[in-house]
C-alpha cells in the first residue's frame, strides 16, 4: 500500500522530495530546488501518518533508506549528495527543465 502511494506521488509530480521536517540535508535540497525556482512536492515522512511505511517502501523500491530521497521526472536521483553533485556538474537544471519543474 505504501509503495503504491509513493509511486503515485512520484508519477503525479515533476519533482518529489521525500523528506523529514527536521533533517538538515532535506532542508538543503529543498532550499536548492526553491532557489532554482523549481516546483516540487515535499513529503515530510515524520509528519505523514504512514511515513515510516513509505520510507520502508522507498528503501525496497530504490535501495535507499535515508532522506532526502529525490525523484525528478519519475527517476530516482538519490539523496542530498547526489542532488547537489549533479547540480555542481550542471545537470540538475536541465533535468528539472525536462521534467517541466522549471519554466
Amino acid at each position: 500500500m505504501a509503495l503504491l502511494k509513493a509511486k503515485e506521488i512520484v508519477d503525479s509530480n515533476a519533482v518529489v522530495v521525500f523528506s523529514k521536517s527536521y533533517c538538515p540535508f532535506c532542508s538543503k535540497v529543498k532550499k536548492l530546488l526553491a532557489e532554482l525556482g523549481a516546483s516540487f512536492r515535499a513529503v515530510e515522512l515524520d509528519v505523514e501518518g504512514d511515513g515510516s511505511e513509505i520510507q520502508a517502501a522507498l528503501a525496497e523500491w530504490t535501495g535507499q533508506r535515508t532522506v532526502p530521497n529525490v525523484f525528478i521526472g519519475g527517476k530516482h536521483i538519490g539523496g542530498c549528495d547526489a542532488t547537489t553533485g549533479i547540480h555542481k556538474e550542471g545537470k540538475l537544471v536541465p533535468l528539472l527543465t525536462e521534467a517541466g519543474a522549471v519554466a
